[in-house]
């Protein structure tokens, strides 16, 4: 069975979605699911983007089972790095997310980040962030959505370019292979074959330097967003010789 393993529903600050209708949703599609909820400890508002993790396993242990795993998406900053561990420690994850949503204390998501900075600037220090994060969280499974901060970016091209960053994204994925990390091939953007041809060269590079696994996400919000785009990261793993997996008790599973 083919997983889409980034999954939010309403124990993320950002969804609405419930667990029944992305279940539902799995079902129509012949997709296995991993729920992925936010946990961005420390974020600049209080309450958000935390959950009850014992209260998200009671209730959604009755949904478990081979087509339906529980996991998270940990916001990874250098502080929280051994909070973030106890939790990972302490539960019973079948698989683990690291992402970089703030850097420096900022959301990336909004316009104070960019202010003042030019394209280069923010996103080095994005890169950077993310190399150190990566450093203090060797305990998750696969580097999320490398391209996030193009979402939300305010440059007339907000792209991720190898070529602009190659130093900074190399240093990331050597880490990753050292590891034996996965890296998501987070399809949520992929609805514009720009976004796909600018991504291509980091997973290529990643299977260069020796990696080997990448998980396919579509960072769905909703039922709609469930499985967007997956026969498209598929191909690029293919191109870029990684094998797709996803995570069940912590372990790879080829798919």
């Amino acid at each position: 069975m083919l997983f889409d393993t980034h999954i939010h529903t309403q124990y993320s600050t950002d969804s609405r979605m419930k667990i029944e209708d992305a279940v539902k949703e799995g079902k129509k599609q012949q997709l296995g699911l991993v729920i992925t909820e936010h946990m961005d400890l420390d974020y600049p508002r209080p309450e958000a983007f935390v959950f009850d993790v014992n209260r998200y396993f009671q209730e959604y242990e009755q949904y478990r089972g081979d087509s339906v795993l529980l996991g998270i998406e940990l916001g990874m900053r250098p502080h929280v790095g051994e909070a973030n561990r106890q939790i990972i420690a302490g539960h019973p994850f079948d698989y683990v997310i690291g992402s970089i949503h703030l850097v420096d204390g900022l959301d990336i998501y909004y316009e104070e980040f960019y202010r003042n900075r030019s394209k280069q600037e923010a996103y080095n220090r994005y890169f950077d962030s993310m190399l150190e994060c990566l450093k203090l969280h060797d305990f998750i499974d696969s580097l999320g959505h490398i391209d996030y901060i193009a979402r939300y970016a305010r440059y007339q091209d907000p792209e991720v370019y190898f070529r602009d960053f190659a130093e900074r994204i190399d240093q990331i994925l050597t880490v990753l292979v050292e590891r034996q990390k996965a890296i998501e091939i987070n399809t949520r953007r992929f609805d514009r074959q720009q976004v796909v041809e600018s991504l291509l060269p980091i997973y290529k590079r990643f299977g260069e330097l020796g990696g080997r696994w990448a998980t396919i996400g579509s960072d769905a919000h909703d039922a709609a967003g469930i499985g967007k785009e997956i026969a498209a990261a598929r191909e690029i793993a293919e191109r870029c010789n990684l094998k797709t997996v996803y995570y069940k008790q912590r372990v790879p599973i080829e798919q």
